[in-house]
């Protein structure tokens, strides 16, 4: 309340109370505004205002200015922090900005607040979100803010493609790049390159290979001209797995050293580690040359270091080797400890990992498991049922039909 803002401002500049009441103003009636007892008139409050030092509006907002920047600062801290070291992180941060939901109605950083509130909401499956978000998504058309603005829509897009619904994500996304366009006449490069992105992305989800290539080539070509170095890995490893997924073996390389000339020169660890990991799997799938294969992935299993997530892929991978190796029991036992993370929801990274059940089934069927091997056979099929073709999904099939005769 006024009175309240009042006195924060008024020690926060280390003020007394006769040193604020001046000569116009009596101590017993700054105590009474203060203590809400009391409204001053206008000529009070700008005279309040002028011995603060501040502007009468900040002292009729809800919450100051400087206190809402230091509240964005904790938030945006808390945001970026690292969800496997703070799993609650998104619980924290429902409770820091909850209490001001009602106060953020203007400026940058009010609108970046209730962004990163309604997408807490989303994480903890809480309801509300939607709203909050379209708030936000106000505010900064209001400011043309393209960038944020972009940010959201993207966001809404992704909510679909996470429950795997390509089609409505797809939708989603080109309606708010429409209207997006429509807005704001001018699109920075970055914001660009990040649209340009996803829409490939979403194309490949629906096997609109077509469609997904022309967008992403473009995106190349666009950030090379500029010189914009944003998005560029994740450009360069669509396009391998594009290469992968159609039998391009040319492209793939192509883009695989591209990625590797990348992460030497940035010293882009994730870039280096896709570049080993996409070797091992051609190695093991085009040139079966497992042992090649092995070298590749025990450098990474062996190191204690190796994120989890990039586990799951390198695990895989073994499985395959062992299994092209002959050894049998041992491919079985990399293949059950394979667990899709959480974060793989592309048709593309969905359809490497679906292939875990068929290479099972083969070794079930070589072990003489005939039962079992077309159990897993059938798993595998079933997952693919809703994935655009690809030569995962022409494996699954053939390997389901092997077994059963």
């Amino acid at each position: 309340m006024l009175g309240e803002r009042i006195r924060e401002i008024r020690k926060r500049k280390k003020m007394t109370l006769e040193a604020l009441a001046g000569d116009e103003l009596t101590k017993g009636m700054l105590s009474l505004i203060e203590n809400n007892k009391a409204n001053p008139s206008i000529e009070s409050l700008s005279y309040i205002a002028g011995r603060l030092g501040v502007e009468v509006s900040e002292l009729l907002e809800d919450i100051s200015s400087q206190k809402l920047r230091a509240l964005l600062d904790e938030a945006e801290k808390i945001f970026n922090l690292n969800k496997a070291e703070v799993p609650n992180k998104f619980e924290q941060l429902i409770a820091l900005i909850e209490p001001y939901i009602k106060s953020l109605s203007q400026g940058y950083e009010s609108a970046r607040l209730l962004e990163i509130y309604c997408r807490s909401l989303y994480q903890e499956k809480q309801d509300g979100w939607q709203e909050l978000s379209k708030k936000a998504a106000n505010l900064y058309d209001d400011m043309n803010l393209t960038s944020k603005r972009a940010g959201i829509g993207i966001f809404w897009s992704m909510v679909k493609f996470i429950q795997h619904d390509y089609s409505g994500s797809l939708s989603i996304f080109l309606q708010e790049r429409k209207q997006l366009e429509a807005k704001h006449h001018f699109i920075d490069p970055m914001t660009r390159v990040d649209l340009d992105y996803h829409e490939a992305i979403l194309h490949f989800a629906i096997g609109d290979s077509e469609a997904a290539a022309a967008v992403m080539k473009n995106a190349i070509q666009f950030s090379k001209e500029h010189r914009i170095f944003y998005r560029i890995d994740d450009l360069y490893r669509l396009a391998a797995a594009h290469g992968l997924m159609t039998k391009d073996k040319e492209q793939q390389q192509h883009y695989l050293l591209k990625l590797k000339q990348y992460g030497d020169f940035t010293e882009d660890e994730q870039s280096l580690i896709f570049y080993d990991l996409f070797q091992a799997l051609s190695l093991n799938s085009e040139e079966e040359k497992y042992h090649e294969a092995l070298g590749i992935i025990d450098k990474y299993l062996s190191d204690s270091k190796t994120d989890e997530d990039y586990r799951a892929w390198f695990l895989l991978e073994k499985g395959k080797s062992l299994f092209g190796l002959g050894r049998l029991y041992e491919a079985l036992v990399c293949l059950e400890e394979v667990e899709i993370p959480d974060y793989a929801h592309h048709p593309y990274d969905l359809s490497l990992f679906y292939i875990k059940d068929s290479y099972k089934a083969l070794c079930h069927a070589g072990l003489g498991n005939q039962e079992r091997a077309l159990r897993e056979a059938k798993t595998a099929v079933k997952h693919f049922e809703e994935m655009p073709p690809t030569p995962y999904k022409e494996f699954a099939l053939e390997t389901y039909n092997s077994v059963k005769k």
